[in-house]
């Protein structure tokens, strides 16, 4: 099984805590039963990344902002969505995207989207995080590359996602080694068209590989015309149920 690899150091694989990271749900005018679940007690939300139109919007969006301000009274950390575009987005686009992030939704971090995985990337995208944690105290930064980067982005960020794609790769999938070197609350695995008769099998790659937080969903991607994590998954009762007792395998 390509998943069996060493996890991180000092950390069996029975021991990762597993927590949600929610990387974007449709408009909440368009689906308001998935945002008002995220703030159901005992959920294990580590962070929701907040969308409004491709980034903050050219205005505010008073929906947005009542989401965003229930999830915040909620205890849950409330991410502005930033597309890096691999690199191709300019330096003053994002600083102006995540102003208008904190102004008007008063967000917790930033969710760096087609984050480049390149060594030579690397520069740019430190300096658009040291910019931006000098914005908001405490940001929590994550960088969405969706596969294993440079190991040096490791070092800029406060949590990778490193796999984001559908089951029928992930269950195949490996582990980089040096992500051994850090602590399972780093890592990030997104997983879209995942059956519910692969929920444990997919914890238990998750737990296998080092990845603190997840997100897996029955929805696809229909062969990229639609966006799967816009709505919940069919078995988001069961997935919370056996990630909010502590399950492990």
């Amino acid at each position: 099984m390509p998943y069996l690899t060493p996890t991180a150091t000092g950390l069996s694989s029975t021991d990762v805590r597993l927590g949600f990271g929610i990387p974007g749900f449709a408009h909440p005018l368009v689906a308001p039963a998935e945002w008002a679940e995220l703030t159901r007690p005992a959920t294990p939300l580590h962070w929701v990344v907040l969308n409004v139109a491709n980034g903050p919007g050219a205005r505010p969006d008073q929906h947005c902002l009542e989401a965003a301000g229930r999830l915040r009274q909620a205890g849950v950390r409330v991410l502005g969505h930033l597309d890096l575009t691999y690199g191709a987005r300019a330096f003053g686009e994002l600083v102006s995207d995540a102003h208008r992030f904190l102004d008007w939704y008063q967000v917790d971090g930033f969710y760096f989207d087609r984050c480049p995985t390149e060594r030579a990337a690397l520069p740019e995208v430190r300096r658009a995080t040291t910019t931006l944690r000098a914005l908001v105290d405490d940001a929590h930064i994550v960088f969405q590359h969706g596969t294993h980067p440079y190991p040096g982005y490791a070092e800029n960020a406060d949590q990778l996602v490193t796999f984001s794609g559908p089951w029928s790769d992930y269950r195949w999938s490996q582990v980089a080694e040096w992500t051994a070197d850090y602590p399972p609350e780093r890592f990030c695995h997104f997983v879209h068209g995942m059956p519910l008769g692969h929920l444990e099998e997919a914890l238990r790659i998750a737990r296998w590989q080092g990845a603190g937080t997840i997100y897996f969903t029955d929805r696809t991607d229909r062969d990229g015309s639609t966006d799967p994590w816009e709505a919940m998954p069919g078995y988001w009762d069961e997935i919370v149920s056996r990630i909010g007792r502590g399950v492990s395998e």
